[in-house]
């Protein structure tokens, strides 16, 4: 039986109202961030689980990517939209009653398979409901809020967290009612697709033809380090102020991931300003003399060059992202563009996991500063390696 929603708004406000959407499901996915401290206080587990903790949100975005890629293409993009915030909502209400890890692991699971299943998707609805002459400005918003959204969750549960009453409830429930806010207006917005009714769910092939691999590698590189980096920020932030720098203090946490994630945004915008052939190693280099300012921070324990590091890596991940991914789409077959990008997206993902359990494997080993040294050191010498790559390839001139 296929149920009907009635559109009482247009495209218009269903494009404010998907954006809004969009941004709370973000935002919901990095709430956690500043509170891990208190977790592991309360709970007692290592800085090594906090970043197991961390990656299994990468595992729940993969499989979504996956299972759930085409979905929106064939019932439409507000059942998809819906279920997106229904397990925003779910990891809210997980981490709202985590009295355990297993509620911790439960409700980073369920954010992942939200952000996986709604980034597309809204990204994809933001682009039906503009006017055909404005699609270009609306994957430019999409991006906006998708890294808007993300910045703002540690920096609204930081604050809370540091100034407010019950920070593991509170934020969570203001949560939980931005989230029904977004539900009601998904269900008043025009479905911009038309919805099959033979759905079939097929698993997202993943595969780069010999054709495009040399670009796919050229974006990959870059793009794998500044995923790692807003990893590194999103799961591990808070250890470095309390346990290297010594500032317990969770509003400056959420302050410090919110810089990253908004100089990210950035630095997708300053994409219409550069020459396309600059974009990418211009993004490489902000990697590099990012995390060499990070390094250098966490080396001499200064939270300013600390903070600029994460501003200018962030405005680094941002350029080199959209410009990797905007070749990436040019150089594809039309045919096969969904198993390309899907494919640069679990590089992407597979970034903000392995590195940053490896980062806390190290820290166990070798302390907390010596591991963030050496990741930014190693993240460094990969984007360096990128760098080189793009300015000797045969096109570069061109």
């Amino acid at each position: 039986m296929k149920i009907a929603l009635k559109a009482p708004v247009g495209r218009h406000p269903g494009f404010v109202l998907v954006s809004y959407a969009f941004a709370v499901t973000m935002m919901g996915t990095t709430l956690p961030t500043p509170l891990y401290p208190i977790y592991q206080q309360g709970i007692g587990f290592s800085s090594l689980l906090v970043t197991v903790i961390f990656a299994t949100y990468a595992v729940g975005v993969i499989a979504a990517l996956l299972l759930f890629g085409q979905l929106s293409d064939e019932i439409g993009r507000r059942w998809v939209l819906l279920a997106g915030l229904l397990l925003s909502a779910a990891s809210a209400l997980a981490f709202l009653f985590a009295g355990d890890l297993t509620l911790l692991f439960v409700g980073r699971m369920l954010s992942g398979l939200s952000a996986g299943i709604f980034t597309g998707t809204a990204t994809a609805a933001l682009v039906d409901l503009a006017p055909q002459e404005e699609q270009r400005k609306a994957t430019l918003i999409a991006a906006g809020v998708n890294m808007g959204g993300l910045g703002l969750g540690p920096l609204l549960s930081g604050v809370l967290a540091q100034y407010a009453v019950q920070p593991l409830r509170l934020v969570f429930i203001i949560n939980l009612i931005l989230l029904v806010l977004a539900i009601a207006g998904i269900l008043m917005i025009p479905e911009p697709v038309e919805v099959k009714t033979n759905v079939r769910l097929r698993l997202q092939r993943l595969r780069v033809p010999a054709q495009v691999r040399a670009t796919f590698i050229h974006a990959a590189i870059p793009g794998f380090v500044g995923f790692a980096v807003l990893g590194l920020f999103t799961a591990v932030a808070p250890e470095f102020l309390n346990q290297t720098l010594h500032i317990p203090n969770h509003a400056l946490t959420g302050l410090v991931v919110f810089a990253v994630f908004a100089s990210s945004t950035v630095g997708q915008l300053l994409l219409e300003r550069f020459p396309q052939r600059l974009t990418l190693p211009a993004g490489c280099i902000g990697l590099i003399i990012g995390l060499v300012l990070v390094a250098s921070g966490l080396q001499a324990h200064s939270l300013a060059l600390l903070v600029t590091g994460a501003v200018v890596a962030g405005l680094g991940q941002g350029l080199s992202f959209r410009a990797g991914l905007a070749e990436i789409n040019a150089r594809s077959p039309s045919t096969q563009r969904g198993e390309i990008a899907s494919s640069f997206f679990v590089v992407l993902y597979v970034a903000i996991s392995i590195p940053i359990i490896g980062v806390g494997m190290a820290a166990q080993i070798f302390g907390l500063q010596v591991a963030g040294i050496a990741f930014s050191a190693i993240m460094a010498i990969l984007a360096l390696i990128a760098l080189i790559i793009l300015v000797t390839r045969p096109d570069a001139q061109s």
